[in-house]
């Protein structure tokens, strides 16, 4: 059976944002972090060994896959900070018209710093991934 690797943890998000190489990239992720937590209303914590995420969600797919994953998260990595927004959500697509100078992938979307950025729409995206993830799957 399959077993999720990308787990919530206890490590601490504080020194894992304090072992980024570089300052810029440090400085960025506590930016970071208080966007997401304001926006949230959760605490940070740790998803595997790179990811910060906010909040929980438990899923289950129609193939019987299920598992928790974050709300939404980020991850400062050495190119690029990866952003973790809802996949599926069609107004994703429509905010990040307006969001500023980013690439995405299938789940993520990738910035190189918070100043190519438009945080209000930052905000909007978490606001937005963190509802459409909890009316998607609901806590029983």
């Amino acid at each position: 059976m399959y077993e999720l690797k990308t787990k919530e943890n206890d490590s601490s998000v504080i020194e894992f944002i304090e072992n980024v190489d570089s300052i810029k990239k440090r400085e960025d992720a506590y930016k970071l972090l208080d966007i997401f937590t304001e926006s949230t209303g959760e605490k940070a914590k740790m998803w595997g060994n790179s990811i910060i995420g906010f909040g929980s969600y438990h899923y289950k797919y129609d193939s019987g896959h299920e598992g928790d994953a974050p709300l939404v998260g980020f991850s400062p990595r050495k190119a690029k900070h990866s952003l973790y927004f809802a996949t599926g959500d069609e107004r994703r697509e429509a905010l990040l018209e307006d969001f500023g100078k980013h690439t995405t992938g299938k789940a993520c979307v990738y910035i190189n710093k918070v100043a190519d950025i438009d945080v209000n729409v930052l905000k909007e995206l978490i606001e937005q991934s963190v509802e459409f993830l909890q009316k998607r799957y609901p806590r029983k």
